[in-house]
């Protein structure tokens, strides 16, 4: 990277950074949570696009290790002295019951618990290909959310966790999320993102060019796995509550919508894909209200028809924009002086060059 480079992406970082407190003192609750919402989205979206957009293995488990940080969170972050009020039902194990962690901590455990169940599953899982391990990574996202469901003295059953402690800043979301996209960028541009991106080419080729298959495919497994395991963390004080039906096998799709949305393999793209799906979604609940004009209803305004608007957009997007909206492609300073100078020539370009 430039010198130039350099010091465009810190006062990129800083004036985002500053939209972040504006949006914290400005705005209200509603959009903070959109904002923040948003934000949580990209980390996990990310985590996702690690392994099905870098690695090229097809994962579906994307919401089991969501709920792995979003329970290690609810566990260890409750105040001790409200745990009897949350465990009525069955009384929370005598192992864990009296431990309390700083929010920082659970997030990391949360993270590293998710990578540890991830090195277990991707075992014997990692050596399918295709639809046979998505099959398999969401048959296992399923049994991790039946055994949070059953182990009732450490995670609450289907009551799930309540009380949680919750945050609502976008500035400390926005920093945790900033560290994620700046440490996968790193990764993406070292040896082992070049090893990633050469086994989503052509396995057989990675292997005799002396590339590792199941050691980098497992990395990359794990670190998706890590990262979707923050996230659900992060997600869980943002609801301050959670429970298994958060976390059913659906969660992933939108996730997986995400980074198709995005672009399968660039990073710039999960996080505008988690915009454009996680805000646009709700900002076009207004076609869910019933619509009156000049006294005469209009039928076609009511609950639901803003997901026929939203699909309808989504195939806008696919039909000019087959490999998603960035493709394999990243953000650079120079193409952004270029979208500036003619937006549109721009546009049509990057739908052509991807129509190709």
């Amino acid at each position: 990277m430039s010198k130039r480079n350099m010091i465009l992406t810190v006062v990129g970082i800083i004036v985002l950074f500053a939209g972040a407190c504006y949006a914290q003192f400005e705005l209200d609750s509603y959009l903070r949570r959109i904002i923040n919402l948003c934000l949580i989205y990209a980390i996990i979206g990310l985590s996702m696009n690690l392994t099905n957009g870098f690695a090229g293995q097809f994962s579906l488990g994307q919401a089991g290790f969501m709920a792995l940080g979003a329970y290690v969170v609810g566990v260890f972050t409750v105040p001790v002295e409200l745990r009897a009020n949350v465990f009525y039902a069955v009384p929370m194990n005598p192992l864990i019951a009296d431990i309390q962690l700083p929010l920082w901590l659970a997030l990391i455990f949360g993270g590293l618990l998710a990578a540890l169940v991830a090195f277990l599953i991707g075992t014997p899982v990692l050596r399918l290909r295709g639809d046979y391990l998505a099959i398999a990574t969401l048959g296992f996202s399923e049994i991790i959310r039946i055994v949070i469901t059953n182990a009732q003295s450490f995670t609450n059953g289907a009551l799930g966790i309540k009380d949680i402690p919750t945050i609502n800043d976008v500035r400390y979301i926005f920093l945790a999320t900033a560290f994620v996209f700046i440490f996968v960028t790193c990764l993406v541009n070292s040896s082992y993102g070049r090893a990633f991106k050469a086994i989503r080419e052509d396995e057989i080729a990675a292997e005799a060019m002396g590339v590792g298959l199941f050691h980098h495919k497992c990395m990359a497994f794990m670190l998706s796995a890590f990262f979707a395991g923050i996230g659900g963390g992060l997600y869980a004080t943002l609801l301050g509550t959670v429970d298994p039906k958060n976390f059913l096998f659906t969660l992933t799709y939108n996730f997986l919508l995400i980074i198709v949305l995005g672009g399968m393999g660039s990073i710039t793209g999960s996080m505008l894909g988690s915009i454009i799906v996680t805000a646009g979604l709700e900002f076009l609940r207004v076609f869910d209200e019933p619509l009156e004009l000049f006294g005469t209803t209009i039928p076609l305004f009511r609950p639901g028809f803003r997901m026929v608007i939203f699909s309808l957009l989504l195939m806008v997007c696919v039909l000019f924009w087959r490999k998603g909206i960035m493709g394999t492609e990243e953000f650079t300073w120079n193409k952004f002086v270029a979208f500036c100078k003619n937006p549109c020539k721009y546009f049509m370009r990057k739908g052509a060059r991807n129509n190709g």
